[in-house]
């Protein structure tokens, strides 16, 4: 009879918000029994509740007082042919077939948005000024073997939520992208291959004082700051056999990066104290800090034996503790947690009718 009552109190929640066209995404709560977005062993999750419902929605990232999340999306149904940029209102959140606010331009190709201070605006990289159209994609390999595509014609801008861009704070040769903000809200970090090679530098919210931080040849690339703004932690590829240099360095030359052997590195903001965090072997990316700072979140695919399926675990700061917190069959991938430390973010396949897009979901975290 209770848990009648309590799944009936769901729906009644569910059919009240649906008759209102609103939902405030952060507040609902739904009973155990009604969690059905999560798998039985993921005990750090609860009240997992899912954001956006078809096309390939990916790098969702929270804004400093945790009210809205920005991300990157390609969706037919939006325009959105390649990926572009958006934002969630998350205490007016509509479950809508509508494209929620763009923020780009619509034009070209963008990356990897975060907001910056002050919750108004967003960082993102964009292809735009090279041409209007999605820039080619890269054919598959005669050999299969999977790679990303570093568009030299990413640059960095800052822009507005009415979708103007403010200022571009990139302006040099090559890949400008990746970009994300420290939580005190003065630096942000990004990737380029301004120097020849795929390394990590930061710089002022404003685009000045631009300082390189690693150096090593491989693709060092996905970085996040600590919750107090000290360290870095990012994935990394590092070549050491010749044959794999050589690959590495051909496929630079063509604008590309094989991201099939990454672990993590965590260094402190100026570079120093570089360290591996992970020896897992095959991809392990899209890493973020705990609130505490003492533990990691990242995907990785190093348990599967194919090398498909991809889940989120945890790993404390000197190596130890790994622990499985995702079980999805497919793809779940870049976690970023609430500033209050309260909720978590995620794209996964799960719940998707058996199709490939990729969707966001937000979860009660569990320590």
């Amino acid at each position: 009879m209770l848990k009648y009552s309590l799944a009936l109190g769901v729906i009644i929640l569910l059919l009240f918000s649906c008759s209102t066209g609103k939902n405030n995404v952060l507040s609902l709560s739904v009973s155990p029994d009604a969690d059905t977005l999560r798998f039985p062993q993921e005990k750090h999750l609860k009240n997992v509740r899912q954001l956006t419902f078809g096309g390939d929605n990916a790098e969702a990232y929270w804004s400093f007082d945790d009210k809205k999340v920005v991300f990157q999306a390609t969706n037919k149904m939006w325009g959105a042919e390649c990926d572009q940029i958006y934002y969630f209102d998350l205490e007016n959140w509509q479950r809508k077939q509508a494209a929620p606010p763009l923020l780009s331009t619509g034009k070209g190709r963008t990356t990897c948005s975060f907001f910056m201070p002050g919750n108004k605006s967003v960082v993102y990289a964009s292809t735009h000024e090279a041409g209007a159209s999605c820039p080619h994609v890269p054919e598959r390999r005669a050999d299969g073997k999977y790679i990303w595509p570093i568009y030299e014609s990413f640059d960095i801008y800052h822009g507005d939520l009415k979708g103007n861009i403010i200022k571009k704070l990139t302006d040099s040769p090559g890949y400008d992208a990746e970009a994300t903000v420290s939580p005190k809200g003065d630096k942000i970090v990004f990737t380029s291959t301004r120097s020849g090679d795929l390394e990590l530098y930061t710089m002022n919210v404003d685009g000045s004082n631009v300082k390189q931080v690693t150096n090593q040849l491989g693709y060092d690339g996905g970085a996040f700051f600590s919750p107090d703004g000290t360290k870095l932690i990012f994935r990394a590829s590092r070549p050491k056999t010749e044959e794999d240099i050589k690959v590495y360095k051909e496929l630079l030359a063509q604008n590309q990066v094989m991201p099939t052997n990454m672990e993590l590195y965590v260094c402190n903001v100026d570079g120093s104290d570089l360290r591996q965090l992970t020896s897992l072997g095959k991809a392990n990316w899209a890493p973020y800090f705990l609130p505490k700072g003492n533990k990691v979140i990242f995907s990785s695919n190093h348990a599967a034996p194919r090398g498909y399926q991809f889940n989120l675990y945890t790993i404390n700061l000197d190596g130890s503790g790994l622990e499985q917190i995702t079980y999805d069959k497919t793809f779940d991938s870049f976690p970023m947690f609430s500033y209050d430390g309260k909720k978590i973010i995620f794209a996964s396949n799960r719940n998707n009718g058996g199709t490939r897009d990729t969707n966001l979901f937000i979860a009660d975290w569990v320590d």
